[in-house]
């Protein structure tokens, strides 16, 4: 009964009356975020994987509701953090590529930039993240506890979480400093275990009667290859024929940003996502023994599609899910991503939906779930009406992706027609191919000749969506 009320209580604010709170019940919800490092869409059970079992996230897609056609922030780490974080594209978010800093992190969000943690603290929830950041160095104006995070611990910078036993971790600006891994020498502490034993400790501690924000932007099952010598790493080893992969081993001389060899590189994968899901049942264990499952929103997504490093092979585990194309592509492949929305008060559970929506639509989702305004422009629309199951879905006129490497890749998303423009920074006016998701989801035919007009409406939005910027020019002075 309490809990209908809670979504009552949001419903009613939805339409315009105040949502009833009170000192003895919460009524907002908390809300975990678990972002997944390039787990293809493919690579979980409800989606078809058949060789590696992930229980935990189907019981998450089995108890809430399941986004078949819902796209990552982009192809690569950095821009689409930001554009999940911001609630804008890539043709208007303030990171749009990965961009080494010296002697840790990545360019860096700039303060007058507003995301989704600061919208939270202004709806007087405490904020927390655990796991990977890789949006500015710390004590920069993108660490951070400078962007909403009141707690952060796990790899500021995205290139150093390459390592799985690294030197250090940060918590907040304090340099935690792993001795037992030394300088890489040694394979001792495996940071995905610390840092999730950190983020269940964090949920030991959220106050009753204050809602929360839990960023867990988890590394696995992103290169290297690399797990311990446990029961999940046994149950794989000699299961699959192997390929090894050579690459820069733990040592006195080992380069922090390398991966290192794997001799069984398929069993280490399977080992990978399936630490990766038993973490996923941890925190969901952990929401139940704490009574908070009812009004709790979780939200389980990856970043981009599934990645070919350091002996990854995505095509013996059909890890695109028979899409086309895989991590750093703008083909389905590369940001079309497992997308799993649980909240057990207000989501019907078992649900699945077709609406077509990406990162950045989770800032006005989040927005119009607090009632707090958006600090900046956003290019989302909330999901919430399709949530609920009330009211009407607004539609995208049309999504728009850029990337800023291999040429620069530009593609929209408009309704059931993709257009995707290869080395589109050097030659703008090059060429679009144009694919008909409806009827060729793995964009094999490109009938681009067939429909000028579809063509010509997704060119004149490939220069209307990008603005320019100086800190990530795109065209003529990207230097391609």
């Amino acid at each position: 009964m309490i809990i209908r009320m809670v979504c009552a209580a949001l419903v009613a604010a939805l339409i315009g009356a105040a949502v009833v709170r009170s000192r003895a019940q919460q009524t907002s919800p908390n809300v975990v975020l678990i972002l997944a490092d390039d787990l293809g869409y493919g690579d979980v059970g409800f989606q078809g994987q058949r060789i590696v079992s992930t229980p935990n996230i189907d019981r998450l897609a089995a108890e809430g509701m399941v986004f078949r056609q819902f796209y990552a922030g982009s192809t690569v780490c950095a821009p689409s953090r930001s554009a999940l974080l911001t609630g804008q594209h890539t043709g208007h978010t303030y990171i749009r590529g990965n961009v080494r800093m010296e002697p840790e992190g990545q360019f860096p969000l700039a303060d007058t930039v507003f995301t989704v943690a600061e919208l939270f603290k202004r709806a007087g929830y405490g904020t927390a993240a655990f796991g990977k950041w890789g949006l500015g160095p710390v004590g920069s104006e993108g660490d951070p506890n400078q962007q909403g995070f009141d707690r952060f611990f796990g790899y500021n910078c995205q290139s150093l979480a390459h390592r799985y036993y690294p030197a250090h971790l940060w918590n907040n600006d304090e340099k935690i400093v792993l001795d037992a891994n030394g300088r890489l020498e040694h394979q001792q502490v495996y940071a995905p275990d610390l840092i999730q034993r950190a983020a269940l400790r964090y949920l030991d501690t959220v106050r009753k009667d204050r809602p929360f924000f839990l960023f867990v932007p988890t590394v696995l099952p992103h290169a290297e290859l690399v797990v311990p010598d446990d029961m999940i790493w046994r149950t794989f080893k000699g299961r699959f024929a192997e390929t090894p992969f050579e690459g820069s081993d733990y040592g006195e001389d080992a380069r922090a940003t390398g991966y290192a060899s794997q001799s069984h590189p398929r069993a280490a994968f399977a080992a990978m996502v399936t630490t990766l899901d038993r973490q996923v049942g941890q925190l969901l264990d952990k929401l139940d023994s704490l009574g908070i499952t009812e009004n709790t929103l979780v939200i389980f997504t990856s970043d981009n599609g599934p990645h070919r490093e350091g002996g990854a092979d995505p095509d013996f585990f059909n890890s695109a899910g028979g899409l086309r194309g895989y991590k750093r592509d703008l083909y389905e492949g590369g940001v079309r991503v497992p997308f799993v929305v649980r909240w057990p008060a207000c989501v019907m559970p078992g649900g699945t939906s077709d609406h077509i929506g990406a990162f950045w639509d989770l800032m006005p989702t989040f927005a119009e779930l607090t009632g707090k305004p958006i600090g900046m422009t956003t290019d989302g629309i909330s999901l919430l009406p399709t949530l609920l199951n009330r009211g009407a879905q607004k539609q995208h006129a049309y999504l728009y992706w850029e990337f800023h490497e291999q040429g620069g890749k530009q593609a929209v998303r408009m309704g059931p027609w993709k257009g995707i423009r290869l080395e589109a920074a050097r030659y703008p006016d090059r060429v679009i191919s144009l694919y008909h998701l409806g009827n060729d989801p793995g964009e094999q035919r490109d009938v681009a000749a067939e429909y000028p007009d579809i063509v010509a409406r997704i060119k004149r939005i490939m220069q209307e969506a990008h603005v320019e910027t100086d800190h990530f020019p795109f065209h003529a002075r990207n230097g391609f």
